[in-house]
């Protein structure tokens, strides 16, 4: 049985290779055009690997039912194993993309304890001592690298399944596409209600918030992946529901969890300043939750600080408590545990593969418990 971090590894080695191929035709064009690479492999280098291990285990549920020898023992140059890998690496490709535009809208100074691609671009500007705006060019470059990123996902995904049955390659196809358009769609409504929620009554705002999550983020972090690879082995429309009624719930308590250490991760864990989506104003479900419970005083002391971009770390630490002691962090981590429930029960007696079905529990609670 493959360890995850082997996984991992294989994973890496394919986005290694595709970007070293992207650098050599950039290069070919204009020496200056490796910077592109350089800051895309470096924002693609480690990371979670959440989305390319959902995939490969949503395949391996359907492939591990017809074929339960381990895939990886003999035959890791397997013509399925490759596309699959390949298909996994475009979601990173495509993850990757999406941090680097998602730091341009939040001006974020950093990602994963670096500086974020806007930032390194700047900062290029800056050493070379060039003419103009340091970061204009900075979040112009770093617009035009998740633009490339965004573009090179679909050609590594096409490549992942070129050689699949048509109505697989398809389906699979159709999947990322799906999730392409929701993961837009739930941006623009991330930065539409940062911006006009005001506009909105106040008893629609958890609502909202649930929406951006689910767009946003839970669709494509989890459930998205799990049915592209068990397009990728031909998995039957009963399969591929099973694997959403598992992946839907499980993406929102994932994302939950994300908002939990927006607000209180350790910087030195999450690689992310303390408090940054509370000085980007993200409109979340927790933040919506505790409107629902604090007074009108209150919420409009939390509404002048919310999205301000000075916020000391005196403020940072008073909305804190003010959430905390809301019960809106509680009541968060409630509804955290119970889709955790709910996506483990859909997969109890899913015809899918016994020893996916474990290893997507295991990835199930790492992502529901996770520090960063």
């Amino acid at each position: 049985m493959p360890e995850s971090n082997q996984l991992v590894d294989l994973v890496q080695l394919k986005i290694d290779e595709f970007l070293s191929e992207k650098r050599s035709e950039l290069e070919a064009i204009a020496p200056e055009l490796t910077a592109l690479t350089d800051v895309g492999g470096s924002l693609l280098a480690g990371g979670k690997r959440f989305r390319a291990l959902f995939c490969y285990w949503g395949w391996q549920s359907i492939a591990g039912l017809a074929s339960p020898q381990d895939p990886f023992a003999d035959e890791t140059d397997s013509h399925d194993l490759t596309g699959v890998l390949l298909s996994a690496s475009a979601l990173e490709l495509f993850h990757a993309a999406a941090l680097v535009h998602d730091d341009i809208m939040d001006r974020s100074d950093t990602r994963r304890g670096a500086p974020s691609a806007h930032r390194r671009f700047e900062g290029m500007h800056n050493e070379g001592g060039w003419s103009g705006s340091a970061e204009a060019y900075g979040e112009a470059s770093a617009l035009l690298l998740g633009d490339l990123l965004l573009g090179w996902s679909d050609e590594l995904l096409g490549r992942g399944i070129a050689t699949l049955p048509r109505p697989s390659a398809l389906a699979a196809r159709k999947e990322f596409m799906t999730m392409r358009t929701e993961v837009m769609a739930g941006q623009f409504l991330d930065i539409h209600d940062e911006s006009a929620w005001a506009s909105y009554p106040e008893s629609e705002a958890l609502e909202r918030a649930q929406r951006v999550l689910i767009y946003k983020s839970a669709k494509y972090s989890v459930e998205a992946p799990l049915v592209l690879g068990a397009s990728l082995g031909a998995g039957s429309d009963e399969q591929l529901a099973s694997l959403r009624a598992f992946g839907l719930p499980l993406g929102v308590a994932f994302q939950l969890r994300d908002d939990v250490l927006g607000v209180f991760g350790d910087p030195e864990v999450t690689g992310k300043p303390a408090g940054d989506d509370l000085r980007e104003g993200k409109r979340t479900a927790i933040i919506a939750i505790a409107r629902q419970k604090l007074s009108a005083s209150a919420n409009s002391i939390l509404d002048e600080l919310l999205g301000d971009p000075d916020l000391s770390d005196e403020q940072v630490n008073m909305i804190r408590s003010t959430l905390q002691e809301s019960g809106a962090v509680d009541q968060v981590e409630r509804v955290i545990s119970r889709n955790l429930e709910r996506a483990c029960e859909a997969i109890e007696t899913a015809n899918l593969a016994p020893t996916a079905r474990a290893r997507l529990l295991e990835l199930a609670t790492a992502a529901t418990t996770r520090s960063f």
